[in-house]
C-alpha cells in the first residue's frame, strides 16, 4: 500500500527527527520531538539522570547553543509495545560511538520521546556472548 507507514516505520521516522534536529542544532525540532503530556527524562554521556520536559529541554538548548553536532545512527532496531516504542541504536558523535536507547510514546497519535540515553560501550563481535565468571553477580 502506497502511503501507508507500518508502526515501526512511524517510530523509526520519529528517531530519525531527533537525529536531525540534534545535527542541525534545531533546538524548535528538538523541542517538537518530546512528548509535552507525559513525564521525560534524560541521561547524557557521563551525566546524571534529568527529569522533567522543561529540564531535559534546558539541556538539549544549552548542548545545541554551540550549533550543528555531526550525528549519525546506525544499527537502529525498534520495538513497539502498544502504546510505546523503544529504540536501540549506536551513535556516531564526531567519530565517537555510543550506544542509545530512546523510548517513545504516542501522543495525539504522533511518536513522541519521552527517554533518550547515550553512553559508551565496548565495541566487539555481537555474535560473542560474553558470560561473566560464575562468582560475580550482578
Amino acid at each position: 500500500m502506497i502511503g501507508i507507514r507500518t508502526t515501526e516505520q512511524a517510530v523509526s521516522a520519529a528517531n530519525y527527527a531527533f537525529y536531525e534536529a540534534f545535527a542541525h542544532g534545531d533546538g524548535d525540532a528538538m523541542d517538537e520531538v518530546w512528548a509535552r503530556q507525559r513525564s521525560v527524562a534524560c541521561i547524557h554521556p557521563g551525566w546524571g539522570a534529568i527529569h522533567g520536559r522543561d529540564q531535559v529541554m534546558r539541556t538539549w538548548h544549552a548542548i545545541m547553543k554551540a550549533g550543528a553536532t555531526p550525528i549519525s545512527c546506525e544499527d537502529v532496531e525498534v520495538i513497539v509495545l502498544d502504546d510505546s516504542a523503544f529504540v536501540t541504536c549506536v551513535e556516531d558523535v564526531d567519530g565517537s560511538r555510543l550506544v542509545a536507547t530512546n523510548i517513545f510514546v504516542l501522543e495525539g497519535g504522533l511518536w513522541k520521546m519521552v527517554h533518550h540515553q547515550a553512553g559508551p560501550f565496548h565495541e566487539s563481535d555481537v555474535t560473542e556472548i560474553h558470560r561473566p565468571p560464575d562468582s560475580q553477580l550482578n
